[in-house]
């Protein structure tokens, strides 16, 4: 189970309404009584650290860091964000996976500016994990049924620019109660040590292995998170039995033709919502949520507006996929559970 809190969806620079980008996933275990839940962060623009303000997260609380790339509005907020986390006290390491560049910028903070990090960081370059066209995954084990594994894939954008598909397994443990009455076995604190794994003997000597008492139901959660990306199709390999796409659609198809037609023209390699709508409805991805527009269009969504709005990008998308989709604002929280995406208000401090 992922909740996913946008905190940043504007495409290069920030807006009055909406941040670069930044986006926050919490790793729910439905099935623990744990109270801290861990998340995640994905890219890192300027003002993330502001923006976490106003939510109930809690940089305490998170495990891992991802950077797409090392474009600016993707991570100049990175430094501010781990000198405020020193500040608070952290102390626990913090796992960090990104382009090598991104460790020589942060190297090059501390050498000019006496950053202080007071806790570890383990760093994973994104460069060392490949193998031939692929990646090696990294996998966090976050408690002992509760397991995320991270494949990177390639884009393509005008420096290396990479997605992260997020596998989530938890873990569900049922004793099997009913069996172990029959046996006249009513000791709680038995039925605790089996349904952890411990093996249990009897005062008469009889054995109860843990196993013969326990079922195990697996759960998995997959979330993909591109980062810039002019050919959505770079993902199908990955796709499949993804339950949520994030990706960008900076401009329309509308937009993106008539800038190719404008004189000394620069391709900024990013995709179209057409585009996505088309992979993802070919790919028959059940939920995709759109991200990183660019600050053309304004935030209302009014057809009827001759201004840019998001509904010119809602109706593009409309027209070439069938599947949930939604357009990201800022703040916006989306939870994922068994396949279904349910979007709710996210309180703001």
């Amino acid at each position: 189970m992922l909740t996913l809190t946008f905190l940043g969806t504007s495409a290069g620079i920030p807006t009055k309404h909406r941040n670069v980008t930044a986006l926050a996933v919490s790793l729910i275990n439905p099935y623990s009584k744990a109270k801290n839940v861990p998340w995640i962060l994905v890219d890192c623009g300027e003002a993330t650290q502001h923006q976490l303000l106003k939510t109930p997260l809690s940089v305490m609380q998170l495990a891992l860091i991802c950077i797409t790339h090392v474009h600016g509005d993707h991570c100049y907020g990175l430094p501010g964000l781990l000198a405020s986390m020193a500040m608070s006290g952290r102390k626990h390491p913090l796992t960090l996976i990104a382009p090598q560049a991104i460790a020589d910028y942060l190297a090059a903070v501390q050498a000019t500016t006496a950053l202080m990090i007071s806790f570890d960081i383990h760093f994973i370059a994104i460069e060392n994990r490949a193998q031939g066209d692929s990646y090696q995954p990294v996998t966090l084990d976050l408690t002992d049924d509760h397991q995320l594994q991270v494949d990177v894939i390639a884009l393509s954008h005008r420096i290396p620019s990479h997605a992260f598909k997020f596998t989530q397994r938890l873990s569900k443990k049922t004793l099997l109660t009913q069996k172990l009455t029959k046996l006249n076995v009513l000791d709680k604190r038995l039925w605790g040590k089996l349904k952890y794994g411990i093996d249990v003997n009897l005062d008469d000597n009889t054995l109860l292995k843990s196993a013969d008492f326990v079922t195990t139901t697996l759960h998995k959660t997959v979330l993909i998170v591109a980062g810039d990306n002019d050919s959505p199709e770079l993902l199908a390999d990955a796709i499949s039995n993804t339950d949520v796409l994030v990706h960008e659609a900076t401009y329309t198809q509308a937009i993106a033709d008539k800038r190719k037609v404008a004189p000394n023209y620069f391709d900024p390699m990013h995709s179209t919502a057409k585009q996505v709508a088309e992979f993802a409805q070919l790919s028959q991805l059940k939920n995709l949520i759109l991200t990183h527009f660019s600050a053309r269009f304004q935030p209302f969504d009014k057809p009827s507006s001759k201004t840019l709005n998001m509904s010119d990008i809602r109706a593009e998308v409309a027209t070439s996929y069938q599947g949930n989709f939604w357009l990201a604002q800022d703040f916006d929280e989306f939870e994922i559970d068994h396949g279904n995406v349910k979007k709710r208000n996210i309180r703001i401090n």
